[in-house]
């Protein structure tokens, strides 16, 4: 499929999460997503080992049970004091685009199961048991992946979304899904064409407030 007209640069600040936005009646073609997970592969994983497996939902039944799983985990989120509007309260200049990223984060949570195709990128664990202490090699071998279909998803006019909500009930998940006990769950990407084309770069702190040259 031809792509959109897009630097390199312009893809990587406009590729934003898409909630309210996604197109929840309109199919998305599986050789579209093929597109893009190809594109996925490319990425880097530790040592090259590509333990990356890609469960791609499309069946209406098994969208609508994961989006009550994920509903659940949302309305709870939400309910727990700690949802994006309460970060940055008195700061007026950041309190709004909470407060969006907030309805969008709830009407997520009772749609989810609506959305064309769910795409849940996952990595081989053996034993299926997380290791202990630092985890960045076994997920650095798949969150970059992850991103990249991200990236061609947005290339090709596909809305995506970075969610691990649903992760509150991997378990239950993972059963109806039938995956394999040594294979884990790492983040669930909605996917969609996007309504309006309003994209643009967010606003982020400015970099010498992050940046550090040769030490803290």
């Amino acid at each position: 499929m031809t792509t959109l007209p897009l630097s390199p640069d312009e893809l990587l600040t406009t590729t934003r999460s898409v909630r309210k936005r996604l197109d929840l009646t309109r199919p998305v073609p599986m050789e579209l997503v093929r597109e893009c997970l190809e594109i996925a592969l490319q990425a880097p994983s530790g040592a090259n080992r590509q333990g990356w497996h890609w469960i791609v939902v499309i069946d209406p039944g098994l969208r609508a049970r994961i989006g009550e799983y994920y509903g659940r985990s949302v309305r709870a989120y939400h309910a727990s004091g700690t949802p994006p509007e309460q970060l940055f309260k008195d700061d007026p200049a950041r309190a709004a685009a909470q407060r969006r990223i907030s309805e969008s984060s709830a009407y997520l949570g009772e749609h989810l199961g609506e959305v064309p195709v769910l795409v849940i990128p996952c990595i081989e664990v053996p034993g299926g048991r997380l290791p202990e202490g630092s985890q960045a090699s076994l997920w650095g071998s798949l969150l970059p992946a992850a991103w990249s279909y991200m990236l061609a998803a947005r290339a090709r006019g596909l809305g995506t979304a970075w969610t691990t909500l649903h992760l509150a009930y991997e378990a239950e998940i993972a059963e109806l899904l039938g995956l394999p006990a040594h294979v884990r769950q790492g983040v669930l990407i909605p996917t969609a064409y996007y309504t309006g084309d309003t994209f643009k770069p967010a606003a982020r702190v400015p970099l010498d407030q992050v940046l550090h040259i040769d030490g803290w």
